[in-house]
C-alpha cells in the first residue's frame, strides 16, 4: 500500500468509528426511556435476557454500549447479575449484525446513496429539532457517516487483488492463523471498538489483501480484543460493574477457545453454509457466518454452567462493597445512560442519607458514645458527597427535561446530607447537658421526640414510599415544639431557674438540633421525587458501627 492509500485507510476507519459512535449515542440517548422498560420487562428470564440483548445489541450497533448500559441497570438495581449475564450474552450474539451490514450491504448496495441523505435528514433533525428528535438526529448521521467510512475501506481494499497474488500463503496450520489472531487483538484494543476491526477484516478480505483464513483468524481475535473494553471500563468502577466486565470477559474467552480448537470444522462449515446460500465467492459473507456460528458456539458451551458462573462472581470483589467510604452504585458505565444515572443517583444518595440519618440518631441519643465515631462518619459523608457531585458532572442529560430536572436536586440532596452530618458532629462535640429543672424536662422531652418523628418520617430508606406532605406535616410539627422549648428556656433563663451557661448550652443544642431535622427533610422531599419505589439492600450496616469499628 502506498502511503495515500495508508491515510485513505486511516481516514476510512476514523469515519467509521466516529459513525458507530454518533450512531450508537444517539440511539441511546433517544431510546433511553424505552430501553430502561424493555431491558426490566425482558430479563424475566435466561432466555428472554439473551434475547433482549440481541436485539438491543442488532438496534443500538455496539455491544460495548450494551454491556455498559446493562453494567448500569445492575448498579441502578433494576437488574440482578443473573439477567444482566444473559444480556452480556445476547449482546455478544447481537454484535454479529455489523459484521452481516458490512457484508451484505457494503458490497451490494452504493454506498454513497444510503450516506449522503442519511447525512443530510440527521443534521436537519440535530439542528432543528428537540429532545430526543436531536438524539435520533446525530443517530442518522452516525449511520451516514458510517457508510461513508465503510465505502472508504472497500475502496482502500479493491485494488489488493496483486498483493494476494504476490504473496505465497501457507494456510495449513496454527502457525500460520495463530498470528492472525493477534493481529486482530491488536486492532481492536487499538481502536476499541471489535465493529471497526471486523469492518478492515472483512473489507480487507473481499478486496483481496487478505486470505479466508487468515481474515478469519482475525475475527477470533477481534472477539477477544473487545474484553480489553470491558476491562478498562472496571478501573474505578463498582463491584457490580466489575462482576459484569468479568462475565463479558468470560464469555468472550470460551467463544475463543472453542474457535479455535474447532477452527477447520467452523470455516469449513461457513464455506458451506455461504455456498448452499449462493454467496460462496463473497469472502465478507463467509466471515459473517464465522463471526455469528463462533459466538453461537461460546453462548452453547456456556450455558449450561450461567448460574455457577453467576454464583463465583458473586463472591468476588465483595471487599469493595464493604468500604463504606467507596462509592457503590455510580460510575462511568452508569453515567453513560442518564436516566439510569439518575436511578443509580436515587439509591447512592439513598444510602449517603442513611448514613447520615445514623449519626443524627446518634447525636440525639445521650447514651451513645458520640464523638469519635460521629467524626468518622462525618469524613464518609463528606467523602461520598464530593464523589457523588463529582459522578453527576460526568451526567449528559442529552436533551431528557428529566434528567435537567434530576440533577441539580441530586446536589442539593448531597449538600443537606452533608449538612446533616455536621450538625450530628457539633452535637457531638458539645458537653453533655446538665439536669434540667423539672418543669424543662418534660418540654426538652417532648422536642426529642419531635425530632425522633421528623427523622422517621424523613427517613431515607423510606423516602421512595412516603408523601411528601408527611414530611412536611412531620417537620412542621418539631417546628412547633422547638418553639415551645426554646421560650420555655428563655423564661427558665430570665427567672434564674437555669443559669446562664446552662442556657447558652441548652439553645446551642436545640438550635443544631432544628437545623439538622431542616435539612434532613429537606433531602428527604427530593428524594422522594429521585428515588424509585424501592428501599436500599437489607444488609446496610449501622453507620455508626462501622465508623466504631
Amino acid at each position: 500500500m502506498t502511503l495515500s492509500a495508508m491515510v485513505t485507510f486511516a481516514g476510512g476507519v476514523g469515519l467509521f468509528l466516529l459513525g458507530m459512535r454518533l450512531m450508537s449515542d444517539g440511539l441511546k440517548i433517544a431510546a433511553g426511556p424505552a430501553l430502561r422498560g424493555l431491558l426490566a420487562r425482558a430479563t424475566g428470564s435466561p432466555w428472554r435476557a439473551l434475547g433482549s440483548g440481541v436485539l438491543i445489541t442488532a438496534l443500538v450497533q455496539s455491544s460495548s454500549a450494551v454491556v455498559f448500559a446493562t453494567i448500569g441497570f445492575v448498579n441502578a438495581g433494576l437488574l440482578t447479575l443473573g439477567q444482566a449475564v444473559g444480556v452480556i450474552f445476547g449482546a455478544n450474539v447481537g454484535t454479529t449484525l455489523t459484521s452481516w451490514i458490512v457484508a451484505v450491504v457494503g458490497f451490494n448496495v452504493n454506498l454513497q446513496v444510503l450516506a449522503m441523505p442519511a447525512i443530510a435528514l440527521g443534521m436537519a433533525a440535530w439542528v432543528g429539532g428537540r429532545g430526543r428528535g436531536v438524539a435520533l438526529g446525530q443517530a442518522l448521521v452516525g449511520f451516514g457517516i458510517f457508510f461513508l467510512g465503510l465505502d472508504v475501506l472497500k475502496d482502500t481494499f479493491t485494488d489488493a487483488d496483486d498483493l494476494l497474488a504476490s504473496v505465497q500463503w501457507n494456510a495449513g496450520g496454527p502457525l500460520f492463523w495463530l498470528p492472525f489472531v493477534a493481529i486482530g487483538i491488536f486492532l481492536t484494543v487499538l481502536m476499541q471498538s471489535s465493529s471497526a476491526a471486523l469492518a478492515v477484516t472483512l473489507t480487507a478480505a473481499a478486496g483481496g489483501m487478505l486470505p479466508l483464513a487468515a481474515a478469519t483468524a482475525m475475527v477470533i481475535g477481534a472477539n477477544v480484543g473487545t474484553t480489553s473494553t470491558a476491562v478498562l471500563a472496571t478501573i474505578g468502577a463498582t463491584a457490580a460493574a466489575r462482576r459484569a466486565a468479568m462475565a463479558h470477559v468470560l464469555f468472550n474467552v470460551v467463544a475463543t477457545a472453542a474457535a479455535l480448537l474447532a477452527f477447520p470444522l467452523l470455516l469449513g462449515a461457513s464455506t458451506g453454509i455461504a455456498a448452499a446460500v449462493g454467496l460462496g465467492e463473497q469472502p465478507a459473507t463467509v466471515l459473517a457466518i464465522f463471526h455469528t456460528l463462533s459466538n453461537l458456539l461460546g453462548v452453547a458451551l456456556i450455558w449450561p454452567f450461567t448460574g455457577r458462573m453467576v454464583s463465583f462472581l458473586e463472591a468476588r470483589f465483595q471487599a469493595r462493597e464493604e468500604d463504606p467510604t467507596v462509592l457503590r452504585y455510580l460510575d462511568r458505565a452508569v453515567a453513560a445512560t442518564p436516566r439510569l444515572a439518575v436511578d443509580a443517583l436515587a439509591l447512592e444518595l439513598t444510602r449517603i442519607g442513611t448514613i447520615a440519618h445514623g449519626t443524627a440518631r446518634a447525636a440525639l441519643s445521650s447514651e451513645h458514645p458520640q464523638n469519635d465515631a460521629l467524626q468518622a462518619v462525618r469524613a464518609t459523608v463528606e467523602s461520598l458527597g464530593e464523589a457523588t457531585i463529582g459522578f453527576v458532572g460526568m451526567v449528559s442529560s442529552g436533551g431528557d427535561p428529566v434528567v435537567d430536572a434530576a440533577l441539580p436536586d441530586a446536589v442539593r440532596v448531597v449538600q443537606y446530607y452533608r449538612a446533616v452530618a455536621d450538625r450530628a458532629a457539633e452535637l457531638g462535640r458539645l458537653p453533655p447537658p446538665s439536669a434540667p429543672p423539672e418543669a424543662l424536662a418534660a418540654q426538652l422531652l417532648a422536642l426529642q421526640v419531635a425530632a425522633d418523628q421528623a427523622l422517621d418520617a424523613a427517613d431515607p430508606g423510606q423516602a421512595g414510599d412516603r408523601d411528601v406532605e408527611a414530611i412536611k406535616r412531620a417537620s412542621a410539627a418539631f417546628e412547633e415544639v422547638y418553639q415551645q422549648s426554646k421560650a420555655a428556656l428563655l423564661r427558665a433563663g430570665s427567672r434564674g431557674t437555669l443559669s446562664a451557661a446552662a442556657l447558652v448550652r441548652a439553645l446551642d443544642r436545640i438550635s443544631m438540633m432544628r437545623r439538622m431535622i431542616d435539612q434532613a427533610c429537606k433531602a428527604a422531599r427530593y428524594l422522594t421525587h429521585l428515588a424509585p419505589a424501592r428501599r436500599p439492600p437489607a444488609a446496610e450496616l449501622d453507620p455508626v458501627e462501622v465508623a466504631a469499628g
